[in-house]
């Protein structure tokens, strides 16, 4: 059996429905080669390369990760198509450069989970998530010991932070800096620190000092992810839903105020945004 066959494999699917997995697959993957065919290919796909690709594979993701929140099947099933294209788009060109190829991919990312999942493909114990992360973690400073290292734990965060968003490599510092001793006893600390750090925000504006208070509202940001840490929230999804019903609501008002928004009172926008808030009831 082919990897790409085994990726493809369910519970008890027929023979022929694997061969048509693999032949879907392997369609796929032909396409998206003679789009990067040097002749009869498609110009825009044969001028991309892997640092043109970054905003789409970003896009891709963030669009996945919508469909996800609008719990819409047939959105999400486009958009992993849309980012599984990006992902074949990276393993063609670095075909084509003798590099890697979706063989690889698949190879690497199969190994690496076995190996990093022992309690599953080796000893075959019930463990704990906690126990599972810990594992995880253990596993990952094997595979890329710092030697010699007199700071492993901050260099192994600026590898695993630098091709993150400023907002989740915060989180990832501070789970990490909290496992080191780096916590709050209480979460009425974190509360104080927040107040304490918009206060130097604030001061940092009135002396109209831009580089400073770029700074503090740094620490500001910082200190609110701490406290969605604390409580097992998530700030991304915390911003996904206020921007949704931001933008819920100006749809309500720019459907509703009969003429363009620009052109309206502060007042009347005010008294319309109220509205919005009332009969949308959030």
């Amino acid at each position: 059996m082919s990897l790409l066959t085994a990726l493809c494999r369910e519970p008890e699917m027929t023979n022929t429905k694997q061969i048509n997995s693999e032949k879907k697959i392997n369609k796929l993957l032909q396409v998206v080669a003679d789009l990067r065919d040097p002749i009869n290919g498609c110009p825009w796909d044969l001028k991309q390369t892997h640092l043109s690709l970054i905003p789409y594979i970003l896009e891709e993701a963030y669009e996945v990760a919508h469909a996800i929140r609008e719990n819409n099947p047939d959105e999400l099933k486009e958009e992993l198509g849309d980012l599984l294209l990006q992902i074949i788009l990276h393993a063609q060109i670095a075909k084509e450069k003798n590099l890697f190829d979706m063989k690889d991919i698949i190879d690497i990312i199969t190994e690496k989970l076995i190996r990093r999942h022992p309690h599953v493909f080796q000893n075959k114990a019930k463990i704990s998530i906690k126990e599972v992360e810990d594992s995880w973690e253990k596993i990952k400073c094997k595979e890329r010991p710092l030697n010699n290292s007199k700071t492993p734990i901050s260099d192994r965060l600026k590898l695993k932070i630098r091709p993150q968003p400023a907002t989740k490599a915060a989180l990832i510092i501070s789970k990490k800096a909290s496992k080191n001793g780096f916590e709050w006893e209480k979460s009425d600390q974190i509360w104080d620190k927040l107040y304490e750090e918009l206060e130097e925000l604030k001061d940092a504006l009135k002396k109209n000092k831009p580089s400073e208070a770029e700074t503090e509202i740094g620490d500001v940001l910082f200190t609110l992810i701490n406290i969605a840490r604390w409580h097992k929230i998530s700030i991304e999804e915390g911003l996904a839903k206020t921007n949704q019903r931001f933008l819920e609501r100006l749809t309500y008002i720019e459907e509703n105020i009969g003429d363009t928004l620009h052109s309206q009172s502060k007042k009347k926008l005010q008294k319309y945004w109220k509205l919005a808030k009332i009969n949308l009831k959030h």
